[in-house]
């Protein structure tokens, strides 16, 4: 078994074996939080992820190795 699986195993028998109403809630809580979005964005960042994402499904973007070799000849004009 890999250390995931034994972790899991042993949360589930913990929690199996617990009679602490307030340890269950709060581990109640640490689940239902995880399964929230973490980010709250607003509608203009929304909008402009949008915008990204159509932008790269038409190929209109560069890859990291073009922003750095475009990075380096602007830094050395300067």
């Amino acid at each position: 078994m890999d250390a995931t699986t034994d972790l899991k195993n042993s949360l589930i028998s913990r929690i199996k074996n617990s009679n602490d109403i307030n340890f269950l809630r709060a581990l109640q809580t640490l689940f239902d939080s995880s399964e929230k979005s973490l980010y709250q964005l607003s509608e203009e960042q929304l909008h402009s992820l949008n915008e990204s994402r159509e932008e790269i499904k038409k190929g209109d973007y560069l890859d990291n190795e073009e922003v750095i070799s475009n990075t380096k000849k602007w830094l050395k004009s300067k």
